[in-house]
């Protein structure tokens, strides 16, 4: 501000000594006007009559007065533009202040604010200070509390142990019961079935006895009755209830479903499986379904209830195969791409046993004597097992890819295996000698655990191919009786009803057909 008031007083200053001068000059001209005057009136005859010497100087006079105007005309100018520069000045001196008056409005009002807002500052800052001082009260108070809280704990951890031991003892008597009587039901069974044998005619039971397996002879499918989409994502179980026509199947949606054959529509579905179905077996009572799951874990239901009885885990990888004792409802064995085979104890939900192998396991079923199981593995061989003790009682090389089924006959005396090198081959179990091979030509098996059956009086195999047709066999021949073609997609699973009709066929897609 300083500086223009500067500004100001010089420009005022040159414009007075402009003003002086332009006077000065106006003077001059005047007084060297009246000072030339008597001179030209007194030459202005003799100019007249003498000539050029006096012409010269009024020229030069003329000239000089010509520059006269010219510096006043360049000084009027320079007066002008002053002038301009000076408002202009003066209108920016008066915009500065008015912006400084406001300025100082705005740091009147800012520091009006900054006084509230430490006012405010300082009332928050009491607070805080207050609820520092109720959080450590709070906190002493929490930690007292937390005190009573884990001597509590630990009395409460104290009498549940004791609980638990009482009720483990409980439970181990009860166990104890429950085994005395499995053991006396077992004797009562094996004398049942003792006499059961004596009536057996070419190993077809023809009489139907409390506890035994009625069935009539099978006869060969030729026309697809019932065609259900049971499924979604492929359905890769089946099989029959004991002396029922009832079929039950497991499937990609993670579901277990009971049919009836006889009119195609649905009874019951069981929910709680957390992975895709890989395969099923049922006990002897049809009272237990047990699955084997893509989850790791193998999953027990009761089937009045429709309830989950156990989950038994212990696998790490999936479980592709399970079975249960032909002698005891107690005894189920699983195996899955862990590469191991593990015996469960299906009345107190436990593993009872573990045996380790080198090969995957495909298929999985027990001997008729409830203690030998047999295998079959992704190395083509098939195993013979003490499931008690875990020796290997056998072993031989079955196909030469994955073993992909395993099937006993009902008289316990054949192994059906097949393989992914598309053959079908009939074991005698007690020698492990093969005594009859099946191939087809359009026989081509879908999948690792595609399952092929035996009909009920032993008289036929049957197997799915990756076509969607169905080959039947004639074991005492060693030909093709029949093919059906009904599926669309790979037949992954075939189960004949232990009454001897009807066969039961799933594929790929989730569709299951019954054949008469």
């Amino acid at each position: 501000m300083a500086t223009l008031q500067f500004r100001s007083n010089d420009e005022e200053v040159a414009i007075n000594a402009i003003k002086q001068a332009l006077k000065s000059l106006r003077k001059r001209h005047l007084a060297e006007e009246g000072a030339h005057t008597p001179a030209i009136t007194s030459i202005s005859r003799p100019l007249i009559y003498q000539g050029s010497e006096w012409k010269e100087k009024a020229e030069k006079l003329e000239l000089e007065l010509q520059q006269c105007y010219k510096a006043q005309s360049r000084l009027s100018e320079q007066l002008v533009v002053e002038v301009a520069e000076g408002r202009a000045a003066k209108a920016l001196i008066q915009e500065k202040e008015t912006a400084v008056a406001n300025l100082e409005k705005e740091v009147t009002q800012l520091s009006d604010e900054c006084s509230e807002l430490k006012n405010l500052l300082d009332e928050k800052t009491r607070g805080v200070e207050l609820l520092t001082s109720e959080n450590q009260e709070l906190k002493s108070q929490l930690e007292e509390l937390s005190t009573k809280a884990k001597n509590a704990e630990a009395e409460n951890r104290m009498l549940v142990d004791r609980w638990m031991l009482q009720k483990m003892q409980d439970a181990e008597r009860i166990n104890e019961a429950n085994a005395l009587y499995e053991d006396m039901l077992q004797q009562l069974k094996a004398s049942s079935i003792q006499q059961i044998a004596r009536q057996q005619v070419d190993g077809v039971v023809r009489q139907s006895e409390e506890g035994a397996e009625f069935f009539v002879e099978s006869t060969i499918p030729t026309t697809c009755k019932n065609r259900i989409h049971a499924h979604d994502g492929g359905c890769a179980s089946i099989l029959f209830e004991y002396n029922s026509s009832k079929l039950v199947t497991g499937g990609q949606d993670h579901s277990i479903k009971m049919w009836d054959t006889s009119t195609g529509s649905l009874n019951r579905t069981l929910y709680g499986c957390l992975g895709s179905v890989l395969d099923l077996t049922i006990t002897h009572d049809n009272k237990t379904i047990i699955a084997a799951s893509s989850s790791n874990n193998l999953y027990v239901w009761d089937v009045n209830s429709g309830r989950i009885r156990h989950t038994l885990t212990g696998h790490t990888d999936k479980v592709c195969a399970v079975d249960v004792s032909k002698v005891s409802n107690r005894q189920v064995v699983s195996a899955a791409y862990d590469r191991t085979i593990k015996a469960w104890d299906l009345q107190r939900g436990y593993c009872t046993n573990t045996i380790i192998f080198p090969s995957n396991c495909n298929a999985i079923c027990f001997g008729m004597d409830g203690r030998t199981i047999c295998s079959g593995h992704v190395d083509g061989n098939l195993r013979l097992w003490d499931i008690q003790t875990g020796k290997l009682l056998s072993e031989v090389a079955a196909h030469s890819l994955a073993v992909t089924s395993i099937s006993l006959s009902r008289n316990g005396n054949t192994i059906l295996t097949s393989g992914r090198d598309n053959v079908h081959n009939l074991f005698d179990m007690r020698t492990l000698e093969v005594y009859g091979t099946l191939r087809a030509s359009g026989n081509r098996v879908a999948s690792n655990w595609s399952r092929s059956c035996i009909s009920a009086d032993d008289s036929y195999v049957a197997a799915g191919s990756a076509d969607g047709s169905v080959h039947i066999w004639s074991i005492q021949k060693g030909d093709i009786v029949s093919t059906l073609k009904e599926h669309g997609s790979p037949v992954l699973c075939c189960a004949w009803s232990g009454l001897g009709k009807p066969l039961a066929t799933s594929d790929k897609n989730g569709v299951i057909c019954t054949w008469m």
